[in-house]
């Protein structure tokens, strides 16, 4: 009877030796053993061999996962005869399927899951005040719907589905190559884990067919550029009865001729004269939401100044409060003055530099006696 070594006393390491530690101890002790370095000495070279061996198998993570658990036995063939390659396939597999359960795809009992339906997009375009309102709409969409002949089975009426006889019902077949255990979708029932003797003429067995549906869709308010709205199982149907997909709505605000929007807050570029910008004002900005927001203008405003309306924006999401108006003021330069409008400026450019002209000798005469 062979005795066997532990692979981690091989390598002189503890069991929770991380992977560097491993690697710099098999190169320490390769290199003491290597046959190159120990010409004509069996025993160096067999313990070469074994360490290896030892990290062949501790350097890759499953491997070393299924040695942790089950020692030598998650790599040695069990029994013997001729009976013996199907034993250790089931063996071999058991191991695995222990360890890497959910990537195998679940216990070996299990019935093939339900292939569910595809998921389903449709691009909607809304204005600003739809965004900030909600909207309440309907829409057209053509999708695979549930057979009405077969209620969805595939089979004829009076007939059903029965288990695969190539996977028993499981939708997957299993093969070994090498050390792994390699899982494949059925090609008999390409992964349904059943078959259909007499398939329903109207869907062909599939129990789905081509349909031209018309469903209700609510926006809720605060929507905004790429927001999704999900319909739970309005999306294609599944094969045979399984869970229908969902279908995805995707909302894209238009361009309005006024407003830019960042989040919850409202930009708008509004023009005023010199005029009110020098002594002052107030102009009303009408909102997505129908109401005339009044701004008040502070004396000297200057192009470029930015005047926030607090709890004037769009709408929280699914939430409470608005965001903010802002407004950007660009101070509008007079283009066709009137003669009297060139007048008036011409004394006002004279009180600018101090330099008094003919014709506002009488404008100052006029202020001064005004001021005293």
């Amino acid at each position: 009877m062979t005795t066997e070594v532990d692979f981690y006393e091989l390598l002189e390491c503890e069991r929770n030796a991380d992977d560097g530690t491993l690697k710099s101890s098999y190169r320490r002790l390769a290199m003491r053993y290597h046959p190159d370095k120990n010409p004509g000495c069996s025993d160096s070279e067999a313990r070469f061999k074994s360490i290896s061996e030892a990290y062949d198998c501790l350097k890759d993570p499953q491997k070393r996962a299924a040695y942790d658990r089950y020692g030598h036995a998650a790599f040695k063939q069990q029994g013997g005869g001729g009976g013996g390659g199907a034993q250790d396939f089931s063996a071999f597999s058991d191991i695995f399927e222990n360890i890497f359960g959910e990537f195998m795809g679940g216990q070996r009992g299990g019935a093939a899951a339900p292939r569910r339906g595809a998921d389903l997009r449709y691009d909607m375009e809304i204005s600003l005040e739809d965004a900030f309102h909600g909207k309440s709409t309907e829409i057209t969409i053509d999708v695979t719907g549930v057979c009405d002949i077969c209620n969805g089975s595939g089979a004829t009426k009076g007939t059903s589905a029965k288990a695969c006889a190539t996977c028993h019902g499981h939708g997957k077949v299993r093969a070994q190559q090498g050390f792994f255990v390699v899982e494949r979708t059925c090609p008999s029932c390409h992964g349904a884990g059943q078959t259909i003797a007499d398939p329903c003429g109207n869907c062909r067995g599939e129990g789905r067919v081509d349909k031209t549906k018309t469903r209700a869709v609510n926006i809720p308010p605060g929507v905004d550029e790429g927001t999704r709205v999900r319909l739970t199982g309005e999306g294609e149907a599944g094969l045979r009865g399984a869970p229908a997909g969902d279908l995805y709505i995707f909302l894209h605000v238009a361009r309005h001729p006024l407003f830019e929007r960042d989040g919850t807050t409202l930009f708008a570029r509004t023009p005023i004269s010199f005029t009110t910008a020098s002594l002052g004002g107030e102009i009303h900005i009408p909102g997505p939401d129908g109401v005339r927001h009044p701004i008040k203008i502070p004396a000297g405003t200057q192009s470029g100044r930015e005047l926030r309306q607090r709890g004037a924006g769009m709408p929280v999401l699914q939430g409470r409060g608005r965001g903010d108006l802002v407004i950007r003021i660009e101070v509008e330069t007079p283009s066709n003055l009137t003669g009297r409008q060139r007048e008036l400026l011409e004394e006002f450019r004279a009180t600018e530099t101090g330099k008094e002209c003919p014709q506002t000798s009488g404008f100052f005469k006029k202020m001064k006696g005004a001021w005293g």
